[in-house]
C-alpha cells in the first residue's frame, strides 16, 4: 500500500518575519544601538531608585517594576537577536518588536512622572540642623502645594538623576516604537 500523501500546508510553517539582520550584526543597527541604551540607562534608573532607599514606596515603586521588568525583557530580546534564536521562533518579530516597545514605553513614561513627582514633591524642602544647647533642632521648611516629600540632599540628587536617565529611556523607546513600526509597516 502507498502512503498517503502529505499536505505541505500541514506539515511547514511560515518562516519568520524579521527584517532586523541576526547575530552581533544586530549591534551596527540603530535598532540594535537603541536597545543596548535602554538597557544600560534602564539599569542605571533601577540601581538610582534602589540606593536613594525608596522614600515614596507608592510612587516608585513602579518605578522600579518598570526598570527592572523592562531591563530583563530588553535583555533577553537582545540576547535572542544576538543568538539568532529569533529565526528558529515562528512569529512576525517585526510586530513583536512594535508591540514591546508601544507597552515598553507607555510604562516608562508612567515610571517617568512618577518619579519627577516624587523628585518635585521635595519642592524645597530643607532639613536643616541647629545645635542647641543640649539637643539638635531638626528645622523644616515646606514648600508650596498639597503634596510633599521630605528628602535628604542626597536622596534628592539620587532621585533628580533617576529621572533624568528615565526621561533618557522613555525617549529611547519612543525611538525604537518608531523605527520599529517603520520596519513593520515596510
Amino acid at each position: 500500500m502507498s502512503e498517503p500523501a502529505t499536505n505541505p500546508d500541514v506539515t511547514s510553517f511560515p518562516a519568520p518575519n524579521i527584517s532586523l539582520p541576526l547575530g552581533l550584526e544586530v549591534l551596527r543597527t540603530y535598532s540594535g544601538v537603541l536597545v543596548c541604551i535602554e538597557i544600560l540607562f534602564g539599569g542605571l534608573v533601577w540601581i538610582l531608585v534602589a540606593s536613594s532607599n525608596v522614600p515614596v514606596p507608592l510612587l516608585q515603586g513602579w518605578v522600579m517594576f518598570v526598570s527592572v521588568t523592562a531591563f530583563f525583557l530588553s535583555s533577553a530580546y537582545l540576547l535572542l537577536l544576538i543568538t539568532g534564536l529569533a529565526d528558529r521562533i515562528q512569529s512576525d518579530w517585526n510586530f513583536l518588536d512594535v508591540f514591546y516597545h508601544f507597552l515598553a514605553l507607555l510604562f516608562y513614561f508612567a515610571a517617568f512622572v512618577l518619579e519627577a513627582a516624587t523628585t518635585a514633591a521635595n519642592g524645597g524642602a530643607n532639613i536643616t540642623l541647629h545645635p542647641n544647647s543640649s539637643d539638635v533642632v531638626m528645622c523644616i521648611t515646606y514648600p508650596r502645594g498639597n503634596i510633599f516629600t521630605v528628602l535628604s540632599y542626597n536622596q534628592y540628587s539620587i532621585n533628580v538623576a533617576a529621572t533624568i536617565f528615565s526621561f533618557i529611556v522613555t525617549l529611547c523607546y519612543a525611538c525604537s516604537l518608531v523605527m520599529g513600526f517603520r520596519r513593520w509597516r515596510m
